[in-house]
């Protein structure tokens, strides 16, 4: 697919995680549309080399290299190594994340702080490394676009850690919302429903799983192209919503409408 937008982000650098697949791709792929330069982050470098070959006829350029969010070391060393291949930094979209189903009672002490590093801490970390160079950002372009889900507005069956960490995410972002409210910096989040991507088709259900709690989280429109909602991140990362700072954008296909 040929992307066709304009050079909003001609001259300006973006660190996105979670870049290997799915939404985290796509919003590679639509910053580098714009004439971006991008540090794509992840676990999988084979993964994230196909995603920047993807971008080699874009006008942006992209990078990558690895990064696993439960470590705040690679966390710091990410935000780094942006700095370090681009000299500056002015866009965090924090999209690492990972969403497994499981019994609230099985659930084990590992599997609980593991998820809450990958889909809360992570973000935390990534931010509070990467500030410091957005707000150095020229003409106040620095922001950070968070990734939580529908999971951080209501709640998901099986999925006690991965809600409690998303609704963390998005008063992660209300917090440093206000926290810089005097600081030429924005803070927003997205929080998508269900995307067409790889993950989805990965997932597996505990056994004895009530279908009719889990397709409670199911859209009537069916699942979103993660290019349309990279499209939304995109916009919040863009000087076009220079006055958006604090949002918790949904984009759903109206399942929490009513």
């Amino acid at each position: 697919m040929t992307l066709r937008i304009s050079d909003v982000f001609a001259g300006r650098t973006a660190l996105v995680t979670g870049a290997s697949s799915g939404l985290g791709a796509a919003v590679v792929r639509r910053i580098a549309a714009g004439g971006g330069m991008v540090y794509a982050a992840a676990r999988d470098q084979e993964r994230l080399a196909e995603v920047a070959a993807s971008c080699a006829e874009l006008p942006g350029e992209v990078r990558f290299g690895p990064l696993d969010v439960a470590s705040a070391a690679d966390c710091r060393a990410a935000v780094a190594a942006t700095v370090e291949a681009f000299g500056r930094l002015d866009v965090l979209v924090n999209n690492a994340g990972r969403h497994d189903f499981r019994i609230t009672t099985d659930v084990t002490e590992e599997e609980w702080h593991h998820d809450l590093a990958v889909n809360l801490s992570g973000a935390f970390f990534m931010a509070q490394a990467a500030i410091p160079h957005l707000l150095a950002s020229p003409e106040g372009a620095g922001n950070i676009v968070n990734v939580a889900s529908v999971a951080g507005i209501h709640g998901e069956t099986y999925s006690a850690a991965y809600t409690a960490a998303k609704h963390g995410i998005v008063g992660l972002t209300k917090a440093l919302a206000v926290e810089y409210l005097n600081e030429p910096l924005r803070v927003n989040c997205v929080c998508p429903g269900g995307m067409d991507t790889p993950q989805v088709h990965d997932i597996s259900v505990p056994e004895g799983a009530d279908w009719d709690l889990i397709m409670r989280i199911s859209a009537k429109r069916g699942f979103m192209s993660a290019d349309s909602v990279a499209a939304v991140v995109a916009f919040l990362a863009s000087d076009d919503a220079s006055s958006v700072h604090g949002s918790i954008q949904l984009v759903d296909h109206g399942h929490l409408a009513g």
